[in-house]
Order: structure tokens, then sequence, then C-alpha cells
């Protein structure tokens, strides 16, 4: 019996358990492989970052966001030299990832065997994980550069992710129906290139699912289920879901102290290599009194300020 136990645990750790659709990481391993995460999780053991923090996570920079990870000694969370759909929005949301690799018939075979007999499924398997998108999300894909005859999204499909998530796409691959995708008003998406042609041409197996919610790379960056993307500027930035909020938390502190240096130069009440230095007790001071004086009126929430406040000395 002990036995049988032990070897569940591993079956468990190793995602080799059954779980409930083909290709789709346990609850049990995948809140393993997020230990620093103790907030909220769906149902299925990703990390659920509040909407709260997300919202604000739109107005954080690279710069910023990169700054804090680098500190927390996550050195590989961003990557760039994309292609894109809306260059001019922010995308923001929670990462649902997928990965395929090169198509191979025996392993595609039983793929879809346990994907149809087990939960009904007629669809192919690129659909698979756009069935489990909900709102807030981002449909992030390591389609491994893939390009001719490489393509798992089109404009149906993008349709599909938009309607269930009022989200775009990180997409490591080629997209097709680029020009359908652009109609689709909020579909901020990046992607590697573009081909007309489509992944499993007349039967042939170009493409094989080989997981849903696992540990996924995109560029040099390993993301994990449940991490906040933000994309904007060219880029792409993973950031862990743990760290969400001190990301938000710092990039508003320095939009609101670069509010007030910009400020005070423009009035010449300081000078450059003052606000550019460390500031003295004296500019602090001063900067605390101009935070309380336009507490109501910055574009950082007022309960957010007050809670800076709070822990000010001046």
């Amino acid at each position: 019996m002990k036995k049988v136990i032990v070897m569940t645990a591993v079956l468990l750790l190793t995602g080799l358990a059954s779980v409930s659709v083909a290709q789709q990481i346990s609850k049990e391993e995948l809140i393993f492989l997020t230990p620093d995460w103790k907030g909220e999780r769906f149902p299925d053991g990703r990390p659920k970052v509040p909407d709260a923090i997300i919202k604000r996570m739109k107005l954080v920079t690279h710069e910023e966001a990169w700054a804090v990870m680098k500190g927390e000694n996550y050195r590989y969370q961003y990557a760039g030299d994309w292609q894109t759909i809306n260059p001019d929005s922010v995308l923001v949301g929670r990462a649902l990832t997928a990965t395929f690799m090169p198509g191979r018939p025996d392993v595609h075979r039983v793929t879809d065997e346990k994907g149809h007999t087990k939960d009904g499924r007629v669809k192919s398997q690129n659909a698979w994980p756009i069935d489990m998108l909900v709102k807030g999300d981002v449909y992030v894909v390591d389609q491994y550069g893939m390009h001719e005859d490489g393509p798992t999204i089109g404009d149906n499909l993008g349709n599909s992710i938009f309607a269930k998530t009022g989200n775009g796409i990180v997409y490591e691959g080629a997209l097709r129906d680029v020009a359908g995708l652009k109609e689709i008003g909020g579909f901020t998406s990046y992607f590697r290139s573009y081909h007309p042609s489509h992944h499993n041409p007349e039967g042939n197996l170009n493409t094989t699912l080989v997981g849903i919610n696992r540990p996924t790379r995109i560029g040099k960056v390993m993301v994990m289920p449940g991490d906040i993307v933000l994309g904007r500027d060219g880029g792409v930035a993973f950031i862990p879901p743990h760290l969400a909020e001190k990301v938000v938390k710092t990039s508003e502190i320095i939009r609101l102290r670069d509010m007030f240096g910009h400020l005070r130069l423009r009035e010449q009440k300081y000078t450059p290599g003052q606000i550019d230095s460390r500031w003295s007790d004296a500019i602090e001071k001063d900067f605390s009194q101009w935070l309380n004086a336009h507490v109501s009126e910055l574009p950082v929430p007022k309960e957010q300020i007050q809670e800076y406040l709070k822990t000010r000395t001046w």
C-alpha cells in the first residue's frame, strides 16, 4: 500500500497522472511549480492575480517591470522583436499556455484519442486550449517558430479567443488571416511571422499539441500559467504572479515621483542635479506635501497614494 501511495505522488509531480483534459497539467503539479503564489487560484490550480492589479498593470512600463524582476533575480522575463496587431495598445492579462511540437503521428493519434474519448471533444487540438480561456486571460503559445504550414490561429479562432478573453495572444510562430485579425478591435497581439498556409494541411501532421498550462518557452523566457503578460512598445514581459503587486506599486511610486520632479524642474524650484540624485529630506517633504494636496487628481488610485503616505516619515 505504501508503495502505491509513493508512486501516485511521483506521478502527480511528474505530470504523468491522468488529467481532465488531454495534455493539461494536473492541479497538483501546477501548485507545486508555483510555490510563491499565496493568493487565489482557478479550479485547475492556475494562479489568479486579482483583476484590480491587472487593471493597474496597464500603465507599467517594461523598464519598471524589468527592474523589479531583476532585483528579485528573475533575469529572463522579457521577449522582444515581435510583429504586432494594434501596436499602440497595451496587452495585459493572465497567461494560459499551450505548447506545440513538430507533428508525430503516433503521439498525435493517442493525444486525439485521449482528448476525444474522455472529454467528448471532436475539435482539432489547436482548439482545446482555447476552450479553456476565460475573461482576462492571454493565450500564450509556443509554436516553436513554425512558419509555412504552421499557423494554428486565423481569424475564426481569433474571434473566439477575443470573445472569451477580451484580449489577444502571444504567439511564438506564424499567424494566418492577419487582415481579418486586425478587424477585431481589441485583439492586441504579438506574433513572429505571417503565412497564409494552415497547420496540418490535407491530413499532414505538422504540429502536435504536447502541453496545456504547462511551463512553456517564449523567446528566452520560461512562461508559467498565471504569469501576468505585459505587452507594449513592441515587447512582452512575463511577470511571476507573486511579483505582480510589487511591480504595480513600484511603477506607481516612480510615476508619481517623475510627475513631481518634472513639475519642479519646469518651475525651476530644483536643479536637474538635485532631482537626478538621491533626494534631500527637504525635497522628500515637499513631495509628500504635493501628494497630499493633489491626491484626488493624480493617475494613481487615491487609496494607493494614501497607503503610500502612511509609510512616509515626512
